[in-house]
């Protein structure tokens, strides 16, 4: 039987499209958590790591990509994240602007549950006619979704209303808009179940062959000239998690968790001895800040810290209560002196100010509305703690809001006793190297555990010689 290499796992296009070694990126992570050191280090080991652009500065990531493209070059791959904002549309295309503008050619599209006319104005910016007459595709796009029917709209060509609305403006040229229907949305279509940060909590056993059944759909109705790729995220963080993804017929992978524990993460050094000693069980559910009035869920580190316990109460206290005034003095001034440690005038006065810097209208809306108001104080808190966590701010660590998975914990667990247990002695690429090459060999174990469990069952039988096993033999 031939041996399974690192190398050969995932799809082969995939590793050509994006020059990389091994079928593996490393998702990006906010506030440059996937930091531009992250993704240098990705590139210069041949991989790729996307930069984590949420919540930064337009002028933040300008100079983290340009930094980037100084150290990689033209010939070694990177992307960086652009995050779907419904609420302030202008700053998404602000984003997208300054991504053409800087000329890069790969982005994680991520919270997206429609397509934009900023996405759609990316995605055909990139397009022309190579020299045999085909499309060519010049930014590629990796769309990170949860969720069938959002996986489904990264699988068709960009909406044609938006396309017609894009060449009426002149922001597309009218081959871009010819070329439209014949690409989808993204290249690459990452299936993210549960992780840390936001999540819906979905089972890769049973979202990885629903995204399957919508892809052959996709491609059956539209004959794309290359077929749509899919990958898996979300609790990878071992050899044993990626050899799954990939026996299930993933594409690639794309980690998380893991690489926010490594020197070269943009994260505190107070969170990072925290999180090398997480277990996978030392994670839970909050709320999620920027969706706080949804209900929207993120996973957070729980062990040692009140932060998830503290949002879930203050989210109780919404759902409960019209206004401020409405909850008991006992409960208010337990928020104030414990989760805020200041008074609801003195949040009040900060995130008032944030407004009238950025939206007006809105801080006198909010003012005028008791709930919205409590909604607003409220959110305070999650801003305040991710810069706790941040900046590592020990004084007040057991309020650190720091978004993880159990892949984490699992990796731990895995590298227990080893050099790396320790995460000054983690690199991202480094763990990537192992995690593949680990991977490898945990399927060239089991696939050689099971011939041999074959030969015997077809030996007892008097049945003779068994037939290869194995698609991965022929990779």
């Amino acid at each position: 039987m031939r041996s399974i290499k690192p190398e050969s796992l995932g799809d082969a296009a995939f590793r050509r499209d994006h020059a990389l070694r091994y079928a593996y990126v490393a998702g990006a992570m906010y506030k440059g958590i996937a930091s531009k050191e992250l993704v240098i280090a990705m590139g210069r080991a041949g991989l790729m790591g996307y930069l984590g652009t949420g919540g930064l500065q337009l002028d933040e990531i300008e100079e983290a990509i340009r930094f980037i493209q100084r150290e990689l070059g033209d010939r070694l791959s990177y992307g960086a994240n652009l995050l779907c904002d419904l609420e302030h549309p202008d700053v998404e295309d602000r984003t997208v602007d300054l991504l053409l503008s800087l000329a890069v050619r790969r982005i994680e599209a991520a919270a997206f549950v429609r397509i934009t006319p900023s996405l759609v104005r990316y995605r055909l910016r990139g397009l022309s006619r190579a020299p045999n007459g085909d499309v060519r595709i010049s930014h590629q796009v990796l769309a990170k979704v949860s969720r069938p029917e959002v996986a489904a709209v990264f699988m068709q060509p960009a909406p044609e209303a938006i396309v017609r609305d894009l060449l009426a403006a002149g922001r597309i040229t009218a081959e871009q808009a010819q070329f439209a229907a014949q690409v989808p949305m993204a290249d690459d279509v990452c299936v993210e179940a549960d992780s840390g940060g936001h999540t819906d909590r979905g089972v890769a056993y049973a979202l990885m062959p629903a995204m399957f059944a919508v892809r052959e759909t996709a491609m059956a109705s539209h004959a794309f000239s290359r077929p749509i790729r899919i990958g898996a995220a979300g609790g990878i963080g071992t050899p044993h998690a990626a050899a799954a993804a990939f026996v299930m017929g993933a594409d690639f992978v794309l980690t998380g968790s893991v690489n926010q524990c490594t020197i070269e993460a943009g994260t505190s050094e107070p969170v990072k001895d925290l999180l090398q000693e997480l277990s996978v069980q030392d994670t839970a559910y909050a709320p999620a800040g920027d969706m706080f009035e949804l209900g929207a869920k993120v996973q957070v580190v729980k062990r040692g810290l009140f932060f998830p316990a503290r949002a879930n109460k203050l989210y109780e206290l919404y759902q409960r209560y019209g206004s401020l005034d409405e909850i008991d003095q006992k409960t208010r001034q337990q928020i104030q002196e414990k989760y805020f440690r200041r008074s609801f005038e003195e949040v009040w006065t900060e995130t008032k100010g944030h407004y009238l810097r950025t939206d007006p209208a809105r801080a006198a809306a909010i003012e005028a509305n008791p709930r919205q108001k409590m909604a607003a104080i409220f959110k305070w808190y999650f801003v305040h703690s991710s810069r706790l966590a941040m900046r590592g701010e020990v004084s007040q660590k057991v309020d650190f809001q720091i978004h993880c998975g159990p892949a984490l914990g699992a990796f731990n667990q895995w590298v227990k006793g080893t050099e790396v247990e320790c995460w000054r002695n983690r690199r991202v690429a480094d763990i990537a190297e192992r995690i593949m090459v680990g991977a490898a060999d945990v399927l060239n174990e089991r696939y050689a555990r099971l011939h041999s469990t074959a030969d015997q069952v077809l030996a007892e039988e008097g049945l003779g010689e068994p037939r290869s096993l194995s698609a991965l033999e022929r990779s």
